[in-house]
Formats: C-alpha cells, structure tokens, sequence
C-alpha cells in the first residue's frame, strides 16, 4: 500500500511541477522544452517501478525499471552486437535502398502521367501486405543475414516516401511554375530549383515516418530467420526461456536508437528546411 501511495505522489508532484513549468515565463526556453517531457518520463518510471515492487508483480510478467537496468549494464556486449546486426546493418542498409528508390520512383511518376496511373496502384498494393506475410518469404529469396532484413525495411518504407514525395512534387505554387515557364526553364531546372525544394517539408514526413517502420521492420523479419544475433532473434530467444528482463532490454535500446534515429532526420530537416514556416523560431 506505501509503494502505492508514493507512485500516486510521484505522479501528483510530477503533474503539479509541469504545469508549473509550462506556465512559467521561461516556458518557451529550450531548457523547459526538454525538461518537462523529461520529468513527465521520469515520474513514470518511478511509478512503474513503485507499483511493480508494491505490487508483488512477477518479473516474468513485467519487470520494474531497475531489473531491466541491471540486465542493460550486465549485457552491453551482447546488446550492442544485436543492435550493430539489425540496426546498422538491416535497418540503415534497407532505409538507403527504400528510400532512395522511393523518391526516384516520385520524380518519374511526376514526369510520366502513365506511371502515375501504374505505379501508385502497385506501390499501394505492397504497402497493404501484411509484414509477417512477405517477411518470411523474402528471407527465403535472400538468405538469413541482413540483406533479408533489409528487403523487409523497402518492402515497409518505400510506399510512405513515395506518396511524399509525389505530393510535395505537387506542393510548388502554379504561379512560381509558370513563371518558370516564362523563362524558358527546362523539366530538370525546374525541378533542382524550385519543386525538389517545395517538396522537402513532404520529403522528411515521409523520411520521419519510415525511421520508425525501418527498425520495426528489421526486428521483425529477424523472427522468421535469423543468425545467432540481432535483435529480433534475441526477443524470440529469450521468451521462450522466460527471461522477460532481457526482452525488455531490448526492447528499450530498441526504442532508444529509433528515436535517436528521428532526432538526426529532424535535425537534417531543420537545417535544409531552415526556410519553412514550421522551423522559424
């Protein structure tokens, strides 16, 4: 019942301290920016951790924050081997390829009203395959290392990029383009110097959305075959031995190098998109 009260202390105090904050003079300041949704992620670790322990709660149900802690500190090797293998490897390998395709594929469909018609079709069409579907088959077609786990990232990302890019290509005001027009601009420098630069704001949603798909991607095709490493095969491995505090280990540098991962593209977002509304400060 004392585990109890204090998490809803916790949580009070937590609550009190933010709206405090956001209604400070200083609210807009980088340093509050960052320190509410820090005490906010605080207070429900504390929380976790109060009701797990007051509780009684088996570890292998749900272990609090400390055992999973512990397992981070006890296993660096091993969670660092697994996050090079399905991270650098499958993940960034596969974002590359799908994206990089995905915005080629958009500039041809601009440029051709026949494969608008023909290709977003079929790029729909992959994108509604269910990944435990195609995962196993593509890691038949293309082995157990991270090239499989890579085919399984295009497969997830390559529709969200492209429908981006195609409507950022579309984003350019009619004005600008027919004054284009009017001064006898080709397609391409038409395209470097005004829509490619119209449709970066599309661009990085686009690119956000597949940092995410592209690690949940790599991890999942990693349960249909894998070698003796990775992330996907760690998780299936240690269910079945009931180690429920490793899983949630790597479960957390999971979601910790994925939001890394979004941080970069909008950091590079900000700095090549400095001239949109939505990055003035």
């Amino acid at each position: 019942m004392i585990w109890v009260v204090a998490a809803l202390l916790v949580w009070l105090g937590g609550w009190r301290l933010n709206v405090v904050l956001s209604r400070s003079a200083m609210a807009q300041t980088r340093a509050v920016r960052l320190l509410v949704p820090a005490i906010f992620g605080l207070s429900v670790l504390i929380i976790w951790e109060a009701l797990v322990r007051g509780l009684h709660v088996p570890e292998v149900i749900l272990p609090p924050p400390s055992a999973i802690a512990g397992k981070i500190a006890t296993n660096l090797p091993t969670l660092w081997e697994d996050l090079r293998q399905t991270f650098l490897k499958g993940a960034l390998g596969g974002y590359a390829i799908g994206c990089s395709a995905a915005i080629l594929t958009a500039i041809l469909i601009d440029r051709s009203p026949f494969l608008q018609r023909g290709l977003l079709p079929v790029g729909n069409f992959v994108a509604a395959l269910p990944v435990v579907g195609i995962a196993p088959i593509l890691v038949m077609w293309f082995g157990f290392d991270w090239q499989s786990k890579a085919a399984v990232v295009v497969a997830m990302i390559y529709f969200p990029v492209l429908v981006n890019t195609v409507e950022g290509l579309r984003a350019a005001d009619p004005m600008q383009r027919d004054l284009m027009a009017t001064w006898s601009a080709s397609y391409s420098q038409s395209l470097m110097k005004l829509r490619l630069p119209a449709a970066m704001p599309f661009i990085f949603n686009g690119l956000k959305i597949a940092t995410t798909l592209a690690l949940i991607g790599a991890i999942v095709a990693e349960f249909f075959g894998s070698p003796i490493r990775g992330m996907g095969f760690r998780i299936s491995t240690e269910v079945g031995k009931l180690d429920l505090g490793m899983v949630w280990a790597e479960i957390t540098v999971a979601a910790l190098a994925g939001s890394a991962f979004y941080g970069v593209v909008a950091m590079v977002e900000k700095a090549v998109t400095f001239w949109h509304p939505s990055q003035r400060g």
